[in-house]
């Protein structure tokens, strides 16, 4: 072999090898911005959690994976009929029995997300299997439930039972009307 001939073969390889290493990184670049936009909020949570783009990255993929095994359904009209009429009964309830009222409108937003097929075991696990098609509200679930904890231990203001009360009513309406919910979260559907 010629020297000319061994430099081509070199340049050749250097040039495949750093095309490969060029699709990869933008394959998983293009992969971190699709979560990060279908997550949102989320994704924000998570890297915070984890320090680490690709672990976030991997947590969020496989929640999704999760649910992806759930049959999610959207509520026939007569039961979410009926969830209204029971979140109104909640919310006039509020006005004389504000820690009554914020721990039912927990139990209730539960009850409905179990009728919507999602499994409702812990609170933690719970809480990321709506992060999947939710991830706008997700957040304020969370804060709710922390409230709600804190009512728990007689530790929340009327003012954070109300807060508790909102976060908790953007949730239900999500999942009780997917339509007006974000059209991703729709489509997910």
């Amino acid at each position: 072999m010629t020297t000319l001939l061994i430099v081509l073969i070199v340049i050749a390889a250097i040039v495949l090898i750093g095309g490969a290493v060029a699709w990869y990184v933008l394959r998983q670049d293009k992969r971190r911005r699709q979560v990060r936009e279908e997550f949102g909020p989320e994704y924000h949570r998570m890297l915070a959690h984890t320090g680490d783009r690709g672990k976030a990255q991997k947590e969020l993929e496989e929640r999704k994976k999760r649910v992806s095994s759930f049959d999610l359904k959207a509520l026939p009209r007569e039961t979410a009929e009926r969830f209204r009429n029971e979140w109104r009964r909640i919310q006039e309830q509020f006005v004389d029995e504000p820690k009554g009222a914020t721990a039912d409108a927990d139990r209730l937003v539960e009850q409905v997300m179990q009728e919507c097929g999602y499994p409702v075991a812990q609170f933690g696990q719970r809480a990321a299997d709506i992060s999947v098609d939710h991830p706008e509200v997700v957040q304020n679930y969370r804060r709710a439930h922390d409230i709600s904890q804190a009512n728990e231990r007689g530790q929340a203001s009327t003012e954070d039972l109300r807060q508790a009360f909102v976060y908790y009513r953007a949730l239900f309406l999500e999942l009780l009307e997917p339509e007006r919910a974000p059209a991703e979260s729709a489509r997910r559907r």
